[in-house]
C-alpha cells in the first residue's frame, strides 16, 4: 500500500493543568512516537499542560519542534523556553494559518475551547479544499464521544452532508493515530470535492 508523504504534524491540545494523569501518559507516548518516526511536531508552543509534555516527550527521544505563538505570548512568557524553533506571528489567526500550512496533517488531544475550535476549523478548511491533509481526532477515554455525537446530528439533520465525516478519522492511541496519517487508501479520496458540495 502506497503510504502519504507526512514530515511534519500539527497537534492540537489543551494548556491546562488541572488534568487526570492519563492524558499526559498518552500525550508523552505520541510525542515519543512522533519522534521515533522522524516527525516534526508542529504546535502553539506553549509551556504548560498537553502542549508542553507533547513538546518535551519529543525532545526527549531527540525529535524536531516547531512552535507557533502570537507576540502577546512570548511576551508573558507563555512559551516552551527550548523549543528547536519558535515562530513568532501577530495573532492567534495568523497562528492557525501558519500551523497549518507548516502540517502534513493533524492531530487532536484533547483540549478546550480553544482546541475545540483549531480542530473544528480545520476540518471546515478540508471542507471547503483549503486544507487537504489528514486529520485524526485522539479519542483519549471517549473525551471527543459528545463532539462525535454533534456531528453525527448535524449529518443527520442535513447540516452536513455524509461525505463530510471522512474529512477526519478517530483513533483510540496514539499509535493508531500516527498509522491512520499514513493510511493512504483511506485519504486519497479526491478531497477537492468537498469544495463543490
Amino acid at each position: 500500500m502506497k503510504e502519504r508523504e507526512i514530515k511534519a504534524v500539527c497537534v492540537y491540545s489543551a494548556s491546562s493543568t488541572k488534568i487526570k494523569p492519563l492524558y499526559n501518559k498518552v500525550a508523552q507516548e505520541l510525542g515519543h512516537l512522533m519522534a521515533k518516526q522522524q516527525l516534526t511536531l508542529i504546535n502553539g508552543g506553549g509551556n504548560l499542560g498537553l502542549m508542553r509534555t507533547v513538546i518535551d516527550a519529543v525532545m526527549e527521544k531527540g525529535g524536531k519542534t516547531v512552535g507557533v505563538i502570537p507576540t502577546f505570548m512570548v511576551e508573558q512568557n507563555w512559551h516552551h523556553p527550548a523549543m528547536s524553533e519558535l515562530v513568532t506571528v501577530e495573532n492567534m489567526h495568523l497562528r492557525k494559518e501558519k500551523m497549518a500550512a507548516l502540517s502534513d496533517g493533524v492531530i487532536a488531544l484533547p483540549g478546550g475551547c480553544g482546541t475545540l475550535e483549531e480542530l473544528l476549523e480545520i476540518i471546515t478548511w478540508k471542507q471547503l479544499g483549503l486544507y487537504l491533509h489528514p486529520i485524526v481526532i485522539l479519542n483519549i477515554d471517549h473525551y471527543f464521544d459528545p463532539l462525535l455525537e454533534m456531528l453525527a446530528k448535524a449529518t443527520e439533520e442535513h447540516f452536513m452532508r455524509a461525505e463530510h465525516t471522512a474529512i477526519w478519522r478517530v483513533a483510540e492511541t496514539p499509535k493508531a493515530a500516527i498509522e491512520l496519517l499514513y493510511t493512504t487508501a483511506e485519504w486519497d479520496v479526491n478531497l477537492r470535492k468537498f469544495a463543490a458540495i
